[in-house]
């Protein structure tokens, strides 16, 4: 009697490289679903600077966790961990196969490893921390941070100061590095097989597909839609690349032409971080967006194994 087997096939890699068209091609081979692992396409307010599937792509394919929360609400990787565990259970029950797709290091390990637990923090540490952020910038903290955890430092995105500060929070009341909470626990409830393809290509033509991506954004009203968010630019959700930058602009701390030659660079820059964060993980095998054959036979193979 052969059991079922679950599968989850995860692809992973940079912005721009090519992630949501093979996600959608392997899911309607195996007539499935997609759950998203960007944590920037989960809120409905974001649309042009997330890159989210278009109308046409998500009527090809049914997705979860785009546009499903709000930038009003605290949501976490705890959280999503939780909502995505039960959503993959119900999936299982219809399907052998389902797609896990996205570009946030920390949403996959969510889901493939379960999210480390945290130490408290003291109230006092965390007003003290935004105080001087407040006042003397994000410079010292990173300078802080790359001292005491060189190695969350490289992961980092180094412009999103919540993230910054709650990686000092556990420092500093802890006396730890942050990354030896995040070294992954011991998960026996995961009811699935994991199978891990990441996408990359030559370094300048991703670069080049990413310039244009964001000449497409701004033509399509990134300037705009930050505008519109622009009294919630605090909230986590909206600390991000693609929206500080011009934040800052309307804020009168540069140009548009500056915030343009900004937001190129830092997702350039952003996307050599996801690269790093999933190069350490051995287990993600990695091919060209063009081998999407390659990569649904290996799939198959591995169903009827």
């Amino acid at each position: 009697m052969n059991l079922k087997k679950n599968i989850l096939v995860s692809v992973v890699g940079p912005t721009a490289v090519g992630k949501t068209a093979l996600a959608i091609e392997i899911a309607k081979y195996f007539n499935t679903e997609i759950v998203s692992a960007d944590s920037r396409q989960f809120y409905r307010e974001m649309n042009i600077g997330t890159a989210k599937p278009d109308k046409e792509e998500l009527a090809q394919v049914k997705h979860h966790f785009i546009d499903s929360h709000s930038i009003k609400s605290h949501y976490s990787v705890g959280m999503y961990e939780k909502e995505a565990l039960i959503l993959l259970d119900k999936l299982f029950q219809r399907h052998d196969v389902v797609v896990l797709v996205g570009g946030s290091g920390l949403f996959f390990k969510a889901i493939w490893d379960g999210f480390d637990e945290m130490p408290a923090v003291d109230l006092e540490l965390r007003a003290s921390l935004n105080r001087c952020f407040e006042e003397e910038g994000l410079e010292p903290m990173l300078k802080e941070l790359k001292e005491k955890d060189p190695e969350y430092f490289g992961l980092v995105d180094q412009q999103n100061h919540q993230r910054v500060i709650r990686a000092l929070e556990v420092i500093r009341s802890s006396g730890e590095t942050f990354t030896s909470f995040r070294k992954g626990k011991s998960v026996s409830n995961r009811n699935f097989v994991n199978l891990k393809f990441g996408l990359n290509m030559d370094r300048e033509i991703l670069f080049d597909r990413i310039n244009k991506r964001m000449d497409l954004m701004i033509d399509a009203g990134l300037f705009e839609e930050a505008k519109a968010l622009f009294p919630y630019k605090d909230h986590n959700a909206l600390q991000t690349v693609g929206y500080t930058e011009i934040f800052n602009y309307l804020a009168g701390k540069y140009d548009r032409e500056e915030a343009v030659r900004l937001l190129k660079r830092n997702s350039r820059r952003y996307a050599k971080r996801q690269l790093t964060w999933f190069r350490k993980d051995e287990e993600i095998k990695w091919y060209q967006p063009n081998e999407s054959e390659r990569i649904i036979r290996l799939i198959a193979g591995s169903l009827n194994a």
